[in-house]
Formats: C-alpha cells, sequence, structure tokens
C-alpha cells in the first residue's frame, strides 16, 4: 500500500525525489516588512512589564492589532483577511515573536489552529460567516481539544456531543481546559465523541462562546505568557447547529489532527525567530563583556554557544520550509511525522539556545529588566502544548509501527507469512536517487540513507522481537525517532541547498552549517543503533521500583 507521506516513504523503501526537488520558500519581504513596522509601533507603546502586571494584552492595543490585520495574517483577500501564503506567515511568526511572544500568541492561537479547521474544512457557508470577523479580529478564535484527563491521546476525549431528536443541532456537553486565547475569543473550534461506544469518532465543531451553557473560567495563573489568556471551559448542554458541524460526522479526530500540524509549524518558526534574536544578542553582548582582559566572544566555549544556536536555527528553518511546502501542495497532506520533527527540534533546541543566551549575558541575564528571562518564562511552555517533548520523542516510530503493522495484517493472513514478509522487507534497499556537487552534501546524504536503512531494521527487528509490547518500549521507539529527525534534518538541508544553489557548490558558510549538523548525526547514530535498553536505561526502570516501593521523606 503506497504511503503518502515523504518520510513514511523513505522507511517504505523509496525517497521520492520529485518531493524533494519541489522545495522552496517564496516569500514577499516587503509585505511582512510592512506589517512589522506596523508592529513595532504598536509595540513601543506598551512596557512587557506593565502588560506582564495587568495579565492580559490592554484593550487598546488589542483595537490597535485588530486594526492592522494581526488577526487576518493568513485569511484570503476574499474573506477580508491579508492573504499571506504559509512560508509568509511563518517568516511573520519569526519575525513577531522577538517582540513580546506573550503577546503575539493571541493572534498566532488564533490563526494556527483556531481558524485553521474552517479554511481547510468548512463549506462557503462557514467561512463567509465566520472567516470574516475572524480577518479583522472582531471574532478572535479558539481551539478546544485538551480536557482535564485527556492531553495528547485525544481520541479518548470525554466530551460528547449527542443529535437531537429532530435532527437540528447536537447537545454538547464537557469540558476542556489549558484553552488558549479563551477569554479573548468570540468563537473556538472545538470536538466531541459522536459515539461513546465509538472513541475517536468525533465531531468538529464551530461553537460561540456567547451561546447559553458556554462557561469560560478565570485565566489561570502561570510562569509566563501571562497576556495570553489560558482558562478552562465547560459546555453545559450547548445548543450547536448542525450547520456549525465541520466536515463530515466521524471527521471530527482527522481535522483535530490536521490542525495541529499548522500549529507544530507555528512553533517551529516561533523556535527559529527566538533562536535568531539568541544568536544577535549573544554576539553583541559577548563582544562587549569584558573578562580576563578581552570580549568573552573570543572563547571557545562562548563561540560554542553562538554557533550551536546559529546551526540549530539553520536546521529548523529548513525543517518549517521543507514541510511547508508539503502542505503548500496539499493543505491537508499527512506531515505528521515531518511536523512532530519540526515542533520536537524547534522547540527543545530554542529552550537550549535561551539558556545558553542568558548564560552568555552574565549577571545582568538574570535580571528581570533585561528580556531573557522573562523569554525563558514564556517560551517554556512550547515544550509541553501541541504534543509534549515526550511524545514527540517516540511518536515517528509509533506512527511507523502502526502503519506497517497494519499493512502486514492486511496482505498475510498467517503470523509466518507476515514474518517472512518482515524478513524480507528488512534487506530490501532503499531506492536512493540523491546526488549533489559537493563533498559534504554527498556525505550528508550518505549519513540520511545510512539512517533511513537502519531506521526500517529497527523498526522490523522490533515488531519481530517486541511484537504488541514494542508500544512501551519507550526508549527503543525514542532511539528510532532520534534517527529520523536526525535524517529529516540532513535531508531538508539538502534540499534547501539544492534549490538555492542548482547545480553549483552552495556558499561556504552554508556547507559549514551543514557539516556541523552531520558530524552531530554522525555521533548520535552510534549512541541510538541498540536494539535493547542500555545499562542505564534499565536501571531507570530497578531505581523507579525503589522509589515507589521505598518511603521516602
Amino acid at each position: 500500500m503506497p504511503a503518502e507521506g515523504f518520510l513514511e516513504n523513505i522507511y517504505l523503501g523509496s525517497l521520492d525525489e520529485r518531493l524533494f526537488d519541489s522545495f522552496r520558500a517564496p516569500v514577499d519581504e516587503a509585505k511582512i516588512g510592512r506589517l512589522m513596522e506596523k508592529f513595532q509601533a504598536i509595540s513601543q507603546q506598551y512596557a512587557p512589564q506593565s502588560i506582564e502586571e495587568l495579565g492580559r494584552i490592554p484593550q487598546d492595543m488589542l483595537q490597535q492589532m485588530r486594526e492592522i490585520g494581526m488577526f487576518g495574517i493568513s485569511i484570503p483577500v476574499a474573506y477580508g483577511g491579508l492573504g499571506f501564503n504559509l512560508w509568509e506567515y511563518l517568516r511573520t511568526v519569526e519575525e513577531m515573536v522577538k517582540q513580546d511572544i506573550s503577546v503575539v500568541l493571541a493572534s498566532l492561537a488564533h490563526l494556527s489552529i483556531g481558524t485553521k479547521g474552517i479554511l481547510l474544512f468548512g463549506n462557503e457557508q462557514q467561512k463567509q460567516k465566520y472567516l470574516v470577523p475572524a480577518a479583522s479580529g472582531e471574532m478572535i478564535f479558539s481551539y478546544a481539544l485538551t480536557e482535564p484527563k485527556i492531553g495528547s491521546d485525544a481520541q479518548h476525549i470525554e466530551t460528547r456531543a449527542e443529535l437531537s431528536a429532530d435532527g437540528s443541532h447536537y447537545i454538547l456537553t464537557g469540558q476542556k481546559t489549558y484553552i488558549t486565547n479563551a477569554n479573548y475569543a468570540g468563537a473556538l473550534t472545538t470536538f466531541a465523541q459522536l459515539d461513546p461506544k465509538n472513541p475517536g469518532h468525533m465531531g468538529a465543531f464551530i461553537v460561540e462562546t456567547a451561546w447559553e451553557g458556554v462557561k469560560i473560567g478565570r485565566d489561570m495563573p502561570k510562569m509566563g505568557l501571562k497576556a495570553s489568556s489560558t482558562a478552562a471551559i465547560r459546555f453545559e448542554d450547548v445548543r450547536v447547529p448542525v450547520a456549525n458541524l465541520l466536515g463530515k460526522p466521524g471527521d471530527g479526530f482527522k481535522i483535530a489532527m490536521i490542525i495541529l500540524n499548522y500549529g507544530r509549524l507555528g512553533l517551529g518558526a516561533a523556535s527559529v525567530g527566538m533562536m535568531k534574536q539568541s544568536v544577535a544578542d549573544m554576539l553583541k553582548r559577548s563582544s562587549s563583556r569584558v573578562q580576563f582582559g578581552g570580549p568573552i566572544q573570543r572563547f571557545p566555549l562562548i563561540q560554542e554557544k553562538i554557533v550551536k544556536a546559529r546551526v540549530n536555527g539553520f536546521v529548523s528553518s529548513a525543517l518549517d520550509d521543507f514541510t511547508a511546502g508539503l502542505l503548500d501542495r496539499n493543505p491537508v497532506a499527512n506531515v505528521a511525522l515531518e511536523s512532530s520533527h519540526c515542533k520536537l527540534f524547534g522547540t527543545t533546541r530554542c529552550w537550549d539556545t535561551l539558556y545558553d543566551a542568558l548564560q552568555v549575558a552574565g549577571g545582568s541575564g538574570y535580571l528581570s529588566t533585561q528580556p531573557y528571562e522573562k523569554r525563558m518564562r514564556d517560551f517554556r511552555v512550547t515544550t509541553v502544548f501541541e504534543g509534549t517533548t515526550e511524545i514527540h520523542s517516540i511518536y515517528p516510530a509509533l506512527f511507523m509501527i502502526r502503519r506497517i503493522t497494519k499493512d502486514l495484517k492486511s496482505a498475510h493472513a498467517s503470523r509466518t507469512g507476515r514474518l517472512f514478509a518482515l524478513i524480507r522487507a528488512m534487506f530490501k534497499s532503499i531506492q536512493w536517487p540523491l546526488k549533489f556537487p559537493d563533498r559534504v552534501m554527498n556525505k550528508a546524504s550518505k549519513a540520511a540513507r545510512a539512517n533511513a536503512v537502519l531506521i526500517r531494521r529497527m523498526l522490523i527487528l522490533g515488531i519481530i522481537l517486541y511484537g504488541e509490547k514494542v508500544v512501551g518500549k519507550q526508549f527503543f521507539l525514542r532511539k528510532i525517532s532520534t534517527l529520523s529527525l536526525y535524517l529529516f534534518g540532513l535531508l531538508t538541508i539538502l534540499a534547501k541547498l539544492r534549490a538555492e544553489s542548482g547545480t553549483k557548490a552552495p556558499a561556504g558558510e552554508d556547507l559549514q552549517l551543514l557539516n556541523y549538523f552531520l558530524l552531530e548525526a554522525k555521533k548520535v547514530r552510534l549512541q541510538s543503533m541498540s536494539l535493547f535498553d542500555t545499562k542505564s536505561e534499565k536501571l531507570v526502570g530497578r531505581i523507579m521500583r525503589s522509589l515507589t516501593t521505598t518511603p521516602h521523606g
């Protein structure tokens, strides 16, 4: 059975060079620049500390944000939006988060996930009714999926929607929590089970917050993002017109997952923006901070922090742009693996970068009058929402194991038949047509292919060795997902460099950045080849059993 996704195809035996060569990132920089000038002018009127103390975006600031089009950036011009393409939207995110991610999140949550379901799955009547006020900011949107007992396991949400006897509306009952934009929102895209006996048979609904039975709680006190509204929402027998169902009954889970691809890309772009800002800050601070008779920028340990931030921003940008290209070709494409890697790599590497930027700033970096500590507090939650770091560390491997197992069961009735099919697949060669005009690029391609071969063998051997228990082998799954992340990183950089340089060798710095990441990828590959838990991984279980059976003060 043919795969839909770029990475999925690789692990089933074939790299699609057509998709590889489709890399592009068409951006109208002037258009983005004009919007950013307006936003910067607004931002300069409000001190970040005063917004934090207020705990929300001031009403006059919110109104100015509406007027410059911040709530319609990626909404088509036909519905009153600015009509930015996906790459332009991501570049805008990169720039905006440098100002104040806490403020910007109201717009990003509204666009990346709040309205995305209507854009992708809404009919024309729904688009006219809701996208027009959404684009103007008159009706800010939220995305309501997470529940008190359910986070990443979205198929088992407990909110219910029951069709009325006359078939005119649904009765919505349940509770959502940690909902971004909750107290800014005039409407939200929410999800509910349609059949309690069939988890995952869900509906996606447009719900207006002014409707009777919609109860929004107070904003939750948070470590950061204090201007962002985060609250719980209760639905008490809310009457939702059938006309407000997105797609068909049962499409809800698919819609939720597709929307999250865009949310993860948005987080990837935010990560790139923060890393770029951190590089600039570290360069400036390290050149002016003098220790032991000279600027600290001359010290290798400081240089290493700056270079890592530059490399990680470069890789993260390539990941985002390539995945955006897949979605530009097909807005509902299966990019679950790719967007998972964008989110995981971007947010974790950016967190490390923000830590390093504060460190390079020295004692002054710890002061609240400097931007470093606020950036860390504001950004920290990105490793939690849109799927935690831990989930994304195993999800790609789980996805592929389930895909392979499903295909096996449909093609072979007997266990023996499935076993022989797995063995044949393990030794099947991978079609890898990539050739480059540069030695470093060819080395990177060779390393990516080696990862692909290793990943497929580990997937198959994992199924053979562990059977159904493989889903609980999280250290093993993490190794596969880590190999996949580095493979995707190498390939997206290669695609970017080929697109920008054609048949010529790319610029020197770009090759150096690739080479740095390549060396890191080779080192990580050696650490991720084992089918079995390492000694330290085995000790985790033993120590944990001791912790849970022995009282500790």
